[in-house]
């Protein structure tokens, strides 16, 4: 998976970790300097100066965007799913695809799968959600449909893009663990 730092006004907003958020796919380079460490799905309200829940941090929903998928990429999993919760009725295809990822990575697959299929029903081009959506369907043993996936990223963005790329890697890593 590819995990380069990022950097980001929500990415300074919010703490994980040891400071740093991650991101995978679309993100910048860099690193964070956030001081506080919120816990429980809580982001930092510079405005406010102290850790609040999302629908109380007045954060736009793309800075609440950006601080789901830190917490998705930092593996605080139930954290990304709190705070993109609270923007997921917009209907933003990343806020679907996150809470995707967040819920595969807990083990429910199913619900991930769900999340991918609404993300690209209103962007049938976005590739990382079809990465994931593909890597889901690794999970559960069903190759074919991982390759359909790799196809359709093929057919959006060639078989030099780093969605392909990935999901070939994985489908190969997969194959060779059966």
């Amino acid at each position: 998976m590819r995990i380069p730092i990022m950097v980001g006004a929500a990415a300074l907003l919010i703490g994980i970790g040891g400071g740093s958020a991650f991101a995978a796919g679309d993100g910048g380079g860099g690193s964070t300097n956030a001081s506080t460490e919120c816990k429980g799905g809580k982001v930092y309200s510079e405005q406010m100066k102290k850790c609040v829940d999302p629908e109380e941090s007045r954060l736009d929903d793309d800075s609440l965007y950006e601080a789901g998928r830190a917490f998705a990429h930092a593996g605080r999993y139930g954290d990304a799913i709190t705070v993109l919760s609270t923007i997921a009725a917009n209907g933003d295809p990343r806020v679907l695809n996150y809470l995707g990822y967040s819920h595969r990575k807990q083990g429910r697959i199913a619900v991930g799968l769900g999340y991918y299929e609404e993300a690209l029903l209103l962007n049938p081009d976005f590739t990382l959600a079809r990465e994931y959506m593909g890597e889901a369907y690794l999970q559960l043993g069903d190759v074919a449909s991982a390759r359909a996936q790799l196809r359709e990223i093929a057919n959006r963005c060639g078989t030099g893009c780093a969605e392909y790329l990935e999901l070939e890697r994985q489908i190969d890593d997969h194959l060779k663990q059966i």
